[in-house]
């Protein structure tokens, strides 16, 4: 009776996971897209957060299944100063960081869970790395490259 009560248990105990653990697929199309700038125009977004209207944004994504990955793998900025833009909607915690051609950091988020974080960076012209800082994350494959004009 006791291993009948504890196999219920369990059972009941993965349902639970499976319903909570669940997402919707709509976010699997956006593997395949590039995150790129957008250029604010007058009365934008941005002004209302105090930048500016001509300011560009790059957004990051962590892959929501908690995977070492971004959603993608490349990304296209103009040069100038960018708000970039992360965000993480699983548990496993994860960053971006960019680096330079040299190995320099220009623009690091904090390390998060379930939320979305934004830094700026003035980039030039180039070619730079994105990846994640968490120890073993950029081995494990979640970086990748960003091309600014």
């Amino acid at each position: 009776m006791k291993k009948l009560a504890a196999m219920f248990v369990l059972i009941l105990a993965a349902f639970a996971l499976v319903a909570c653990g669940g997402g919707d697929d709509t976010t699997s199309d956006s593997t395949a897209e590039t995150p790129t700038t957008q250029e604010e125009s007058g009365g934008g977004e941005k002004e209302a957060e105090g930048g500016t209207a001509d300011a560009a944004t790059l957004d990051f994504e962590a892959d929501p299944s908690g995977a070492l990955a971004y959603t993608t793998d490349s990304a296209e900025s103009e040069a100038g100063k960018v708000t970039v833009n992360f965000t993480n909607s699983s548990p496993v915690p994860h960053d971006v960081e960019i680096e330079d051609s040299s190995g320099e950091v220009v623009a690091e988020t904090e390390v998060l869970a379930e939320g979305s974080e934004s830094t700026t960076a003035d980039l030039k012209p180039g070619e730079y790395t994105f990846f994640c800082s968490v120890p073993g994350h950029r081995q494990g494959g979640m970086e990748g490259n960003l091309t600014v004009k």
